[in-house]
């Protein structure tokens, strides 16, 4: 494959005569050639696995092999490309080299929907979000498999990007399936044809696709059929008790890794510095402090009022304002919780309550 300009050029519109649900197949051979020019072009990011856990990695021309495929959810969301922990928001937007993410699970892809809501479709449109945005390619992954906390079905989200993706990939066996979800992605692959082997998926494999995304979806909603879905569970919390929640709210250590771990949590802090620089930090909503205000008074100061607002903010608030889900039902806040608190379980319990 001959340099980098021909796919840096991927960021100018252009007319590409390819429709853009049409699957295509590279031969794994070629895939690992694709992949060598990638990490060539951009700030190639995909995920690894790792002591035990899966995260993105940044991939240089000596590891693309390690890189896993159709694994689902990396440890970190992509939320992080978009919204780092900390920036300078006074600082020059600066140009940088493209970035290209691959490996986005679906829960993570249908997390962008509110996050663009917030940051994009409002009022006020976030430079830096929509700068890294737009200065992205994102290739989403089906979900061969499940891990033991994964429940996006529970609120309509199915194991496969169906959304929000510049390209998606399936691998197997030894051959690799692209199919093209916006502008970008029809252009990558359009520019692709002419370095590598591109034919066409054929209905017999396009078909063995369907079935193993509807065996993932099945056994998904089968493992998770106690849970109550997202309009439902606004609606437990809204009329719960106190004691479930001081309950469930026992073990919380107020760490907020469910918050800053969750794909679609965006509170943050702007800190002042000399010379009229601000610096966003990430904030969260179990962190003791978070609604204190400068007279001293604290709405959330107990804990289990502070417990309860996240899921209030997440299934009651949230659904108001926005059309878009705040709980795509990655379930790292469960993953993740030193007090081993299950969202789950709680949400289940209020269910069961309710049928009592």
């Amino acid at each position: 494959m001959q340099g980098c300009n021909n796919f840096n050029n991927l960021f100018v519109n252009s007319f590409i005569l390819i429709m853009v649900d049409k699957m295509v197949v590279i031969s794994m051979t070629d895939w690992q050639a694709v992949l060598l020019q990638f990490a060539r072009s951009y700030s190639f990011f995909a995920p690894v696995q790792f002591n035990g856990s899966m995260d993105y990695e940044l991939i240089d021309e000596e590891n693309t092999g390690d890189i896993i495929y159709n694994h689902p959810k990396p440890s970190t969301s992509v939320k992080t490309f978009f919204l780092p922990v900390k920036e300078n928001v006074t600082a020059d937007i600066r140009y940088q080299k493209p970035t290209l993410i691959m490996g986005v699970p679906s829960c993570d892809l249908a997390a962008l929907g509110i996050l663009d809501e917030m940051y994009l479709n409002r009022d006020y449109t976030d430079i830096y979000y929509k700068n890294r945005r737009k200065n992205s390619i994102l290739i989403g992954y089906d979900c061969n498999s499940t891990v033991e906390n994964c429940h996006c079905t529970s609120y309509g989200i199915n194991p496969f990007p169906e959304n929000n993706f510049d390209i998606l990939l399936v691998r197997l066996d030894e051959n690799v399936f692209l199919q093209p979800g916006s502008e970008k992605g029809i252009a990558m692959v359009k520019e692709l044809e002419n370095h590598v082997k591109v034919v066409e998926a054929s209905e017999n494999e396009i078909q063995h696709i369907s079935e193993k995304r509807k065996k993932i979806a099945d056994s998904l909603t089968q493992k998770n059929k106690k849970l109550p879905g997202y309009e439902l569970s606004g609606r437990l919390i809204n009329e719960s008790g106190s004691e479930i929640w001081k309950s469930y709210a026992s073990t919380c250590v107020s760490c907020g890794a469910c918050a800053t771990i969750c794909p679609t949590c965006t509170c943050f802090l702007l800190i002042d510095r000399p010379g009229f620089e601000k610096v966003r930090q990430l904030d969260a909503c179990q962190y003791p402090g978070f609604e204190r205000v400068a007279a001293g008074e604290d709405p959330l100061e107990e804990l289990p009022v502070r417990f309860m607002n996240r899921y209030q903010c997440k299934y009651v608030w949230k659904p108001v304002k926005f059309k878009s889900i705040a709980c795509t039902g990655c379930g790292r806040c469960i993953d993740t919780c030193i007090g081993k608190i299950s969202k789950n379980e709680l949400l289940e319990e209020l269910a069961s309550e309710e049928k009592a």
